[in-house]
C-alpha cells in the first residue's frame, strides 16, 4: 500500500551493501526500515534509469528476496514485475535481504567483479511506495582490498564508506564507484571536481585537469552559475569504450584506455566530457516538464529530447571549440559529419524530430536492421537544429544575442524561478523572444516535419557553405551495409529506395558472387559497374542459394565538408565571430 505523508515521514531507511561473491558479480544488499505503522509495505524496484529512455527491467536481477523482523521470516507476494508486498501487520521495523546480479558493462547498469563495483543506484535499491521523498543512508562493505568510494553523495561523518541521500531522486541520480580507482581533482568555476579513473589508461592527469577545467569554465559562462559545490566524473576505461550518462552532480563516462594519447580520440573524449557535463544544466535542472518528478515504474514521455539531448550534442563540440584547444576546422568537420548522418539516413524523411523524442522508448534504444529506414536520431538532428537556431538568432540580432541567451534565460526562468520544467510552447516562445521573430515555419519544417534542412542558408549567415563531394558523380550504389564474418560478406542493412531495397536483397543474406565474380572484398563489389546495369547477385539465404537480378540505381549518398565563402561580408564575419569565438 502507498504510504501516507505521516507514515512516510516516520520511516528511517538504511542499506548495507557487501560483496562476498564479487567474482560471481553479486552484491548482497540489506534494506533496514524502521518506523513502520502500516499493515502492508510495497517495495518498488525502478524499471528504467533517467537519461536512458528504455524500460530495462532491473528487477530481473533481484534474487533471494528475504524480509524478516526480529529474526522471523515475513510473508510477501509479488504484485507486479517490480513490486514486492510484505505483510507488516503489527511491526515497527523490517529488514529485507536480497542479492543483486550485476554483469552488464555500460554507463547505466551496475557491474561488479573482483576489480571494482559500479553501483548504478537506480538499478539496485528498492524504494517504499509513496516514499520517494525519504532520506536514506548506504553503508558499503568493500571487497577485500578495495579502498576508495567515488560518488557525489555526501559522506556520513568522515566515513567514505557511509554515504547519505536526502531523497530517492538524489539517490537514483548518484552512482557509486567502489574499488581502487585512480582519483585526482581540479577546481573550476568555483567548484571542486573529482575524476575517478577505473581500468588504467595512457591519460595525462595534468593535461586532463587543465583541459577539463577549460570546458567547465566555458559551459558555466553560458548559464552564469555552476550550481554544484562538488562534481564527480566516473570514467570506466576499457579496451574499447564509449558513451556517457548524466547525473545531477556527477557523470559516468566510457572510454578507450589507450585513446588518450591520440589527438583525435582525445578530442573525442573531451567532447564526451563536455556533453555529459553540459547536462548538469540542460535536462538535470533545465528540463522538459515531463521529465520530473519521475515515474520510475513506467515510461516518461516527452517530445523535447531534441532539446535535452540534441542541444547538448550541439554544445559539446561547440564547448570544445570555445576552449581554443583545437582548430576551428575540427569543429566544422564534426558538424559536416552530422549533416552526412542525417542526409544518409532514409528515416529522416519519415520521422519528425519531435516524434523521434516521443518514440525513444520503442525505437531509439531498440534499434534493429530497419531503424535507419524508419527513424532519425534526436542527437544528430537535434544538434543541427540547435545550430540552425543559433545562427538564426545571431544573424537576426546582428551578433548581439545567441542560443546561449535562450539557454541562460530558460535556466533562470524555469529551473530557478518557476521551479518546474518547460513545455514545448514555452521553449519556442523563448527562442522567438531572442530571435525577435516568429518561428512557426521553422518548427513546422524542422521539428514537427521532415523537410530537408537548408544548411547553406544558415551557414551562409556566418560566411560558410556545405559542399557535397559526391555531387555530380554518376556512380551506382547497391544500398547495402555489410559485415565480414569468417571471411564471408553478410548484409547487415538495406537502405530504403536503393537497388537492393527495390530488387529484394535481405539482411543476413550472404553475398556469394556478383556476375560470377566471388564476393569477398566489399571495395571491389561495384568496380566497373554503371547506373542502369543489370547484374546477377548470388546469395546464400537460410541455407539456400538464390540468384537475384538487380538493376543498379544512382548513388544518393552525400559527403559534406564545410568551407568558407571566398569574400565574407562584415555581417557574416560578425556572425562567425559570435558563433565560433574566433
Amino acid at each position: 500500500m502507498s504510504l501516507s505523508v505521516e507514515a512516510a515521514g516516520a520511516l528511517q531507511i538504511s542499506y548495507t551493501v557487501s560483496f562476498p561473491e564479487a567474482q560471481a558479480h553479486y552484491a548482497d544488499i540489506e534494506m533496514d526500515i524502521k518506523g513502520l505503522s502500516q499493515s502492508k509495505l510495497n517495495l518498488h524496484m525502478p524499471v528504467w534509469t533517467p537519461g536512458s529512455y528504455l524500460v530495462r527491467e532491473f528487477s530481473k536481477n533481484v534474487e533471494s528476496f528475504n524480509p524478516e523482523s526480529n529474526g522471523k521470516a515475513l510473508a510477501f507476494t509479488k504484485t507486479r514485475k517490480n513490486v514486492w508486498q510484505i505483510n507488516t501487520q503489527g511491526l515497527s521495523s523490517v529488514k529485507v535481504k536480497y542479492r543483486f546480479y550485476s554483469f552488464e558493462i555500460s554507463v547505466r547498469t551496475a557491474f561488479i567483479d573482483v576489480t571494482h563495483a559500479f553501483l548504478a543506484t537506480s538499478n539496485m535499491f528498492f524504494y517504499p511506495e509513496g516514499g520517494l521523498n525519504l532520506p536514506s543512508t548506504i553503508h558499503i562493505k568493500p571487497y577485500k582490498n578495495w579502498d576508495k568510494v567515488s560518488t557525489s553523495l555526501d559522506m556520513v561523518g568522515n566515513d567514505p564508506f557511509m554515504v547519505k541521500a536526502p531523497n530517492y531522486d538524489i539517490l537514483y541520480d548518484s552512482p557509486i564507484e567502489v574499488g581502487n580507482q585512480d582519483v585526482f581533482g581540479f577546481k573550476a568555476a568555483g567548484v571542486n571536481y573529482e575524476v575517478a579513473m577505473y581500468g588504467g589508461g595512457n591519460y595525462d592527469k595534468e593535461r586532463l585537469k587543465k583541459d577539463m577545467a577549460k570546458i567547465v569554465e566555458v559551459e558555466t559562462a553560458i548559464f552564469g552559475e555552476n550550481p554544484n559545490k562538488r562534481y564527480v566524473f566516473i570514467v570506466h576505461n576499457y579496451s574499447k569504450g564509449g558513451g556517457g550518462l548524466e547525473h545531477l552532480s556527477s557523470t559516468v563516462l566510457g572510454a578507450a584506455r589507450d585513446g588518450y594519447a591520440k589527438e583525435s580520440t582525445y578530442e573525442g573524449f573531451l567532447g564526451l566530457v563536455a556533453h555529459e557535463h553540459f547536462h548538469l544544466w540542460n535536462v538535470k535542472r533545465l528540463r522538459p516538464i515531463a521529465l520530473g518528478p519521475f515515474d520510475y515504474d513506467n515510461e516518461n514521455y516527452t517530445t523535447n529530447l531534441w532539446i535535452a539531448e540534441g542541444f547538448t550534442a550541439y554544445y559539446d563540440n561547440l564547448a570544445v571549440r570555445r576552449t581554443q584547444l583545437f582548430p576551428v576546422e575540427h569543429y566544422l568537420g564534426a558538424l559536416a559529419a552530422d549533416f552526412n548522418t542525417i542526409d544518409n539516413t532514409p528515416g529522416s524523411k519519415l520521422q519528425p524530430l519531435a516524434m523521434a523524442s516521443f518514440d525513444a522508448w520503442i525505437k531509439s534504444y531498440r534499434p534493429d536492421e530497419n531503424t535507419v529506414n524508419t527513424s532519425i536520431s534526436y542527437y544528430n538532428k537535434g544538434a543541427v537544429v540547435g545550430m540552425l537556431m543559433d545562427l538564426e538568432i545571431i544573424n537576426a540580432t546582428q551578433g548581439r544575442q545567441s542560443l546561449d541567451d535562450v539557454m541562460h534565460y530558460m535556466y533562470n526562468e524555469y529551473y530557478k524561478t518557476k521551479k518546474r520544467g518547460y513545455t514545448d510552447a514555452e521553449f519556442k516562445q523563448a527562442v522567438e523572444k531572442f530571435a525577435g521573430k516568429n518561428m512557426d515555419e521553422f518548427y513546422r519544417k524542422y521539428v514537427n516535419g521532415v523537410d530537408d534542412m537548408d544548411y547553406n542558408q544558415y551557414l551562409g549567415y556566418a560566411g560558410y557553405k556545405a559542399v557535397d563531394e559526391y555531387a555530380g558523380l554518376e556512380g551506382p550504389d547497391l544500398g547495402i551495409r555489410m559485415v565480414l564474418v569468417n571471411g564471408k560478406l553478410k548484409i547487415s542493412g538495406v537502405l530504403r529506395g536503393t537497388s537492393a531495397w527495390v530488387d529484394g536483397l535481405n539482411v543476413n543474406d550472404e553475398l556469394v558472387s556478383i556476375d560470377g565474380v566471388p564476393a569477398t572484398d566489399p571495395k571491389t563489389l561495384m568496380l566497373n559497374k554503371r547506373v542502369g546495369d543489370k547484374i546477377a547477385i548470388v546469395v546464400m539465404r537460410d541455407g539456400q542459394m538464390l540468384t537475384i537480378p538487380v538493376t543498379l540505381l544512382q548513388n544518393k549518398q552525400v559527403k559534406y565538408h564545410i568551407e568558407s565563402l571566398p569574400s565574407p561580408t562584415p555581417q557574416q564575419i560578425t556572425v562567425r565571430k559570435k558563433w565560433l569565438k574566433i
